[in-house]
């Protein structure tokens, strides 16, 4: 959307110091440790889905959809 800036990919691990993500950050990107760290966030992530939200809320994100899908 015009005007708008779209969330950036792990903008909030970054924002809260995700000490996972402080470990990605030391990695070559799609390196087999970089691959290995980032399953720890796909299936054991430490912040809730909850967490997240409040974060969005907080930095002026929105959430939108297409009226008709």
């Amino acid at each position: 959307m015009q005007g708008y800036a779209e969330y950036r990919r792990r903008e909030y691990c970054n924002d809260v110091q995700c000490p996972i993500q402080v470990l990605l950050n030391r990695e070559a990107d799609k390196s087999p440790r970089y691959e290995e760290i980032r399953a720890i966030c796909a299936s054991h992530c430490l912040h809730t889905t909850h967490e997240f939200h409040q974060w969005l809320v907080a930095k002026g994100y929105m959430i939108v959809r297409p009226e008709h899908q």
